[in-house]
C-alpha cells in the first residue's frame, strides 16, 4: 500500500490534463514516513493527492509520485467546549458534515463542494460565501501535522515552526505532506439555512446588493449571466443567507441527483445553448425569488447535485478563471471582463460574482484579498478560449489582481508571480522533495 507501485492517469477536474503517475495509497498514517521514503529513493517527486477537485495542474506532477490520502481519513479527537476538531488529511467535508452537524457545529469555511478533502482545504485556503465574515479557512487552523521528503515529522502552528505555518496553508501541498489537521469549528442551532435569492439588473444592482448584505448576512453570493449585453451587462441572482435559528438538526441526506455517465458532444457547449440556459435560469430566478428555508446541501453545495458534471464540458473539458481585484476599481473591471466576455460570445452557465471582505488569511499563497472575486468555467475552444483568457488576465493584471491556483492550468509566471508578490519568500519553505506541474510552470524567473 506504501509501495509506488501502480501507473494511474489522473485528470485534472477541468479534464483539460491528464498525466501519468506512480501511486502510493496508504490507509494508517505511520505509513506515510514509509511511502515518502520509498518515493525518495525511487527519485521520485511527490505530491500529496486528496479527491483532486483541483481544476487545473496544481494538482497534477507529471512523471513524479503522487501520494493518495483518500485512505487517511479518521477523526483523532474532538473538544466540544473548545470546537475543535482534529482529523486525518484524507477526511472529506462530505463525512465531516455527517459527524458534526448533529452535534451543533458548522463548518468554518466551505467551498462550493462537500467532496475535498482537509488537507486539501487547507494546502489551497479555500473560501466561501462567507468571506466577508469569516475569512478562508486558513484563519480557522490551529495546528497541522507536516512530513517533510526526509522523513522528518513537524508540528506547524502560529508559535510552532510559524513560517513554515504560514507557507504551507495555501502552498499547494509543495511544502510537505499535510498529515493532519486541526480545526475550529462554528456552532450552528439547526441544519437549515434561512435563504433570500433577489434577481438583479445589471453590475451596479449587485455592488449595491452587495453592500446592503454583508452587515446583515453571513452568506452572500451571486450566479451572474456573463452574455448580457448593454444595460443588462451582469445581471443575474443574488444569493443571501444565515444558519436558521431553529429546526432539526439532522442534516439532509446529500443532493446528488444523478450522475453524467459519459462526457457530453463538444458541440453541446456553444454560445447558443449557453445564451439560452443563461436566459432561463434568470427567467426561472425572477420567477421564484424571494426567502425560503432550505437545508445545508442545496445552499452550499449546488453542483453536487449533478456527480461527474465536469463531464459537461465534453472530452475537450473546461477552464476555470478565477480573479480577484481590488476594492478602487472593482467595478471597472469587473464591467471591462464581463464586456470582453460577453463580445468574444464563449460565456459559462456557471459564473459567480461575490465580494471579499478585509478578513486577511496567515497563508503566504492566499488567494482571498479585499475585493470582487468573478470565477467562470469556459468550455475548452482551443486557441479561442486561450485568447479571451490573455485578454482577462490583462485586465486583471492592470487592477492589481490575481487569479486562483486551484483553479488555474495555464497562467503565465509573469501574472502568478505579480499576483504573488510573496512567492520568493514562499520558494525557501518548498520541499525540495515535492513539486507540481503548476509550480513547474509559475516558477520559472
Amino acid at each position: 500500500m506504501t509501495n509506488f507501485d501502480s501507473q494511474d492517469d489522473f485528470r485534472s477536474w477541468g479534464n483539460v490534463l491528464k498525466e501519468s503517475h506512480a501511486v502510493a495509497r496508504p490507509i494508517w498514517r505511520d505509513q506515510l514516513k514509509s511511502a515518502i521514503l520509498n518515493g525518495r529513493q525511487q527519485g521520485l517527486s511527490l505530491l500529496g493527492a486528496g479527491l483532486r477537485r483541483s481544476y487545473g495542474d496544481s494538482g497534477l506532477n507529471p512523471a513524479g509520485g503522487m501520494i493518495d490520502m483518500a485512505g487517511v481519513d479518521r477523526i483523532i479527537a474532538f473538544d466540544p467546549e473548545k470546537r475543535l476538531l482534529r482529523a486525518e488529511a484524507g477526511i472529506s467535508f462530505d463525512t465531516l458534515l455527517k459527524v458534526i452537524v448533529r452535534q451543533g457545529f458548522f463548518l468554518p469555511v466551505t467551498p462550493g463542494t462537500r467532496y475535498v478533502t482537509l488537507g486539501g482545504a487547507v494546502g489551497n485556503d479555500v473560501h466561501g460565501k462567507n468571506h466577508h465574515v469569516n475569512g478562508p479557512i486558513g484563519r480557522w487552523i490551529r495546528r497541522l501535522g507536516l512530513l517533510r521528503s526526509n522523513g522528518e515529522e513537524l508540528e506547524l502552528s502560529t508559535s510552532e515552526n510559524p513560517e513554515l505555518f504560514a507557507a504551507t496553508i495555501g502552498g499547494l501541498g509543495l511544502t510537505g505532506l499535510i498529515t493532519w489537521v486541526e480545526l475550529e469549528l462554528i456552532t450552528v442551532e439547526s441544519a437549515m439555512i434561512d435563504a433570500e435569492n433577489i434577481p438583479f439588473e445589471n453590475v451596479d444592482s449587485f455592488f449595491a446588493l452587495a453592500k446592503e448584505s454583508e452587515e446583515y448576512f453571513d452568506y452572500t453570493v451571486s450566479w451572474i449571466d456573463c452574455l448580457a449585453k448593454g444595460d443588462a451587462l451582469g445581471r443575474g441572482i443574488f444569493s443571501r443567507g444565515n444558519h436558521a435559528k431553529a429546526g432539526s438538526r439532522l442534516p439532509d441526506l446529500g443532493n446528488t441527483r444523478f450522475t453524467m455517465p459519459m462526457n457530453l458532444p463538444g458541440l453541446a457547449m456553444n454560445r447558443y445553448s449557453i445564451n439560452a440556459f443563461n436566459a432561463l435560469y434568470y427567467w426561472n430566478g425572477k420567477r421564484t425569488a424571494g426567502p425560503a428555508r432550505i437545508g445545508l446541501h442545496p445552499f452550499f453545495y449546488p453542483l453536487d447535485s449533478i456527480g461527474r458534471w465536469n463531464r459537461l464540458y465534453g472530452r475537450g473539458g473546461m477552464y476555470q478563471y478565477q480573479s480577484v481585484v481590488p476594492p478602487s476599481v472593482q467595478v471597472e473591471a469587473t464591467r471591462d471582463m464581463l464586456r470582453a466576455i460577453s463580445v468574444s460570445g464563449q460565456g459559462s452557465f456557471l459564473a459567480v460574482l461575490k465580494t471579499f471582505g478585509a478578513v486577511t488569511s496567515p497563508g503566504m499563497l492566499s488567494f482571498p484579498r479585499e475585493g470582487t472575486t468573478l470565477a467562470l468555467d469556459f468550455p475548452n475552444h482551443g486557441d479561442d478560449t486561450l485568447r479571451l483568457m490573455r485578454r482577462l488576465d490583462a485586465i486583471v493584471l492592470e487592477a492589481g489582481g490575481r487569479l486562483y491556483p486551484a483553479k488555474d492550468g495555464r497562467m503565465s509566471a509573469e501574472m502568478f508571480q505579480q499576483g504573488y508578490p510573496a512567492w520568493q519568500e514562499f520558494a525557501r519553505h518548498v520541499d525540495h522533495g515535492f513539486s507540481s506541474h503548476f509550480w513547474q510552470r509559475v516558477s520559472q524567473r
